[in-house]
């Protein structure tokens, strides 16, 4: 068993809001193409596929895939909400790790429709039901949408548990806009200000502005990855490995006592990153550049704690400190993370992939994080799933 998977090709798709993006299966093909020619092989040596959406009927993953070619391959659908795409990876590089295929793809993608996340199956209970309780026992005196009230709920736990401001938060959007000013396919490039993001249209008062929550958006990413004997048999570059990984559902923790930070995955993210650090031998002093899951901005300073990139309750005075960006200890979301590119859910992660391998390449032009040999990525889905990877320079 190979103890390094190597990332061999990439391919992303700007990403676009509902209603004016291709359909998803022109969006994965696209992403799939790009994948194949920036590892330069064709589709016919790929062996195995994982396809990630959340938002589409069986077998869509096929469906998208034969737009590239009917090769005969296994084809696997999977869904764990907003890591769906990490997730995908994670299967893609335990089939190469397990010897069970030499090279996989991993492809994500998502067609979303406009407005909040919400069910499409109403006629059965709801994922998390047994728990859901602690939003409406916890948030019950706000009356807005779901996602809304769970992150704004989480970061309010935050501000009231150690003195976060909610300035805070706003900074943490103005970063994300200066790193996705340099990121051609984010899909807002605009450079806000702290106090632009704090004069937007207020969402929760004292809590959240429209700007802290990353909007739904259309697109699709793809990752290529293989044994290292098949990148050197093909001539294949190898310079980017995937070193640890780990898939981590929700934790007695999550749930029990009841708090806002543990329902939205604080617990998950810990564990999983405690695992991949085990794993590959670093820690979070080694890491320069993450990207991580900003669904919300509190969401993103949360797990700075849950990473260990901070101390427990040290997210504000990290931010404060300047450690999250250029210059400062680790560069977070050097991409503009989900709040400047939109987040569709089967993307995620593997537009997150997509990233830090072009970082670790050297080839992420005016936002790459010089020296870059370690980076880190978190993607999370309630529900629950959290994927956290580590990727190194080989």
């Amino acid at each position: 068993m190979s103890e390094k998977v190597v990332v061999a090709g990439v391919g992303m798709i700007p990403f676009s809001k509902p209603g004016v993006s291709p359909s998803y299966t022109q969006m994965g093909a696209e992403a799939v193409r790009l994948a194949l020619k920036d590892a330069g092989i064709a589709y016919d040596k790929v062996q195995m596929a994982f396809c990630g959406y959340v938002y589409g009927d069986s077998t869509c993953g096929q469906t998208a895939l034969y737009e590239v070619g009917h090769t005969a391959i296994p084809v696997i659908n999977v869904n764990n909400n907003c890591s769906t795409g990490s997730t995908a990876l994670y299967l893609a590089r335990a089939a190469v790790q397990s010897g069970q295929a030499d090279c996989v793809l991993a492809l994500g993608f998502e067609q979303m429709q406009a407005g909040a996340l919400k069910s499409h199956w109403e006629d059965r209970p709801r994922t998390r039901a047994s728990v859901a309780h602690i939003v409406d026992d916890l948030t019950g005196d706000v009356d807005l949408p779901q996602a809304l009230r769970t992150f704004g709920g989480a970061g309010r736990e935050h501000m009231q548990k150690y003195g976060t401001r909610m300035e805070t938060f706003a900074a943490i959007r103005a970063k994300a806009s200066r790193h996705a000013a340099n990121n051609p396919l984010a899909l807002f490039k605009n450079v806000l200000t702290t106090e632009d993001v704090m004069n937007d249209k207020v969402m929760w008062p004292g809590v959240m502005t429209r700007l802290m929550a990353c909007p739904p958006t259309c697109g699709a990413a793809a990752a290529i990855v293989c044994s290292p004997a098949f990148a050197k048999k093909h001539g294949l570059r190898s310079d980017v490995v995937i070193l640890a990984q780990s898939l981590v559902s929700d934790p007695a923790e999550s749930f029990e006592p009841p708090s806002m930070i543990a329902y939205v995955g604080f617990y998950m993210a810990q564990r999983g990153a405690r695992q991949v650090y085990e794993q590959s031998g670093y820690g979070p002093q080694d890491v320069r550049a993450v990207e991580l899951h900003d669904c919300f901005a509190h969401n993103e300073l949360l797990t700075y704690e849950a990473l260990g990139l901070c101390p427990v309750g040290g997210g504000e005075q990290f931010v404060l400190d300047g450690e999250n960006t250029y210059g400062g200890q680790v560069v977070t979301n050097p991409s503009g993370g989900l709040l400047s590119k939109g987040h569709p859910l089967g993307a995620t992660g593997l537009a997150q992939c997509y990233e830090l391998t072009h970082q670790l390449r050297g080839t992420a032009g005016k936002r790459q994080v010089e020296g870059l040999n370690i980076a880190l990525q978190h993607n999370l889905g309630l529900g629950g799933a959290c994927v956290v990877t580590m990727f190194g320079r080989n």
